[in-house]
């Protein structure tokens, strides 16, 4: 294939929305007063791009010289929503952009936006930490514990179901990733890493699509820390202002299951749907929008949110 060509390949945007229920607003919720202008958010200046939880782009606005819409405003005031820790949580205060390390997978990209979901108005300097598991479902300083799912190929084609009895080793706690924190098992910390925000709220993380293992769909694990400070040994004090997790369509996930190392897990997967941390409230609760060149989801993947947060409020995510 040529290099035009391959330029002029379709992009494919997963841009989600969940389930039209309501949640409560965050109890500080400003009133917006009749026509009163209402700032805009999004990463990049974009608003309110909908779609559904597989991928299904449905409309989109520019935020340059347009009015953000009643249900985007409401939207900019809602609090990203708070999960457990997980047990493979370790404060490490890698302050690092890209935290790749030796780990082989798919390119993946993650731009995060960081809000005050009364005010709307970036947190600066804030610590955003990741950590997530490797393309075969394994953690850095927990590889005896999350046994992954490394081994002969599937038969036959990914399917969106899964079937049989899941194999792999479960995440301690039960099924949803829960429970109590796990003591570290080894000094391994990739795919771990902190980043402070901008003045604008960003950060951006550099590091591979993550796989799967048993009881747990596709996600990342985050937390927002304010308050503290830059040391010789990394980001210290404050608190802890939310812990969250990030989530994946389903379609990526399925084009990720074709592409090595990811196409060697024998572990059976669980769906989106299935997952029992996901709340099914779409960006609400951190369905990531996703970019990927269609059918060439191996060139690498981008991942944005913007999130919502309460820096008044302590989420260390435990209880």
């Amino acid at each position: 294939m040529t290099e035009n060509s391959e330029r002029d390949e379709p992009q494919r945007t997963i841009a989600p929305q969940g389930p039209a229920h309501k949640r409560d607003l965050t109890r500080r919720k400003v009133l917006v007063a009749s026509g009163a202008a209402v700032a805009a958010v999004g990463i990049g200046g974009a608003v309110a791009v909908s779609a559904n939880a597989e991928g299904t782009a449905e409309a989109g606005a520019s935020a340059s010289g347009a009015s953000a819409t009643g249900a985007a405003a409401e939207a900019c005031y809602r609090l990203t929503g708070e999960t457990t820790e997980g047990p493979y949580y370790i404060d490490a205060d890698k302050i690092r952009k890209d935290i790749t390390e030796d780990r082989e997978g798919i390119p993946f990209t993650l731009r995060l936006k960081v809000i005050d979901s009364d005010t709307c108005k970036p947190l600066k300097r804030a610590a955003v930490d990741i950590w997530h598991c490797d393309a075969l479902g394994i953690y850095s300083g927990y590889e005896s514990l999350s046994g992954g799912g490394g081994g002969t190929p599937p038969s036959g084609e990914p399917t969106g179901t899964p079937s049989g009895t899941p194999t792999g080793t479960p995440p301690p706690g039960g099924p949803g990733g829960g429970g109590g924190h796990e003591e570290p098992t080894d000094d391994e910390r990739y795919l771990r890493g902190t980043q402070l925000t901008d003045n604008s709220g960003h950060v951006e993380f550099k590091t591979v699509f993550p796989g799967w293992y048993r009881g747990r769909a596709v996600h990342i694990h985050t937390k927002v820390h304010v308050g503290g400070k830059m040391t010789d040994d990394g980001y210290e004090g404050g608190h802890t202002c939310h812990t969250g997790q990030f989530f994946f369509a389903e379609t990526a996930v399925l084009a990720s299951a074709d592409v090595a190392p990811y196409s060697t897990s024998t572990t059976e997967r669980t769906t989106l749907d299935e997952d029992t941390i996901y709340g099914g409230g779409g960006t609400q609760d951190g369905l990531l929008k996703l970019k990927y060149r269609k059918g060439h989801i191996e060139r690498g993947v981008v991942g944005s949110l913007t999130m919502g947060v309460d820096p008044d409020e302590t989420h260390d995510g435990t209880s």
